[in-house]
């Protein structure tokens, strides 16, 4: 189930389009502090069908690309633990990337992604 930390909606920052309230639901801009350092911007929506998160780390004023450590803790913040988010490699003829620095998160609202076998994968402890 897709899910908001309301403890980190931005909701009276420098650029009034992106502040927002417990009303706009699972949308709006999340400011989440790093454990090791610096934030993690996340822009979020639930809309045209889909659950998303963009996120990017910013340190010392300087964009990064999000971690895997990030990414996972993102997708604990968002999801359930149990649910199956994915990052999408598309074909290079649709690529959009407006920001280097950003990193997405994906879940298809009421499907499941098919997930290869985990023998596939590795050895499970």
């Amino acid at each position: 189930m897709f899910r908001v930390p309301e403890q980190f909606r931005m909701t009276n920052g420098p650029i009034p389009q992106l502040n927002s309230d417990a009303s706009f639901g699972c949308n709006g801009v999340f400011i989440i502090p790093w454990v090791f350092g610096g934030e993690l911007r996340c822009m979020v929506s639930d809309g045209a069908g889909w659950e998303h998160v963009s996120i990017r780390h910013v340190s010392n004023y300087v964009d990064r690309i999000p971690t895997w450590d990030q990414m996972c803790h993102i997708k604990d913040l968002f999801w359930e633990e149990e649910d199956c988010v994915v990052q999408f490699h598309p074909p290079k003829s649709q690529y959009v990337n407006n920001h280097p620095a950003v990193l997405h998160l994906w879940r298809k609202i009421g499907s499941e992604f098919e997930t290869p076998p985990t023998h596939l994968i590795g050895i499970k402890k």
